[in-house]
């Protein structure tokens, strides 16, 4: 099977203005999975970081009588 793209690149330059949209929904895409990630992935991780530090904090204070 061969490879259109390689056709598209040997004969003939690729439009800019589909370049330009073909590159900015790439942008698109990549900024979701960033935004993904950091709410999805990072977010709960540093809560979860931060209710341990507190627990282990409380852990180790002396208790009041």
């Amino acid at each position: 099977m061969e490879n259109p793209f390689k056709k598209i690149l040997e004969h003939q330059e690729v439009p800019k203005v589909l370049k330009e949209k073909v590159l900015g929904d790439v942008a698109k895409i990549k900024l979701a999975i960033d935004m993904a990630d950091l709410f999805v992935v990072k977010y709960p991780n540093t809560m979860g970081s931060l209710l341990t530090l507190r627990e282990e904090k409380e852990d180790k204070k002396p208790k009041k009588k």
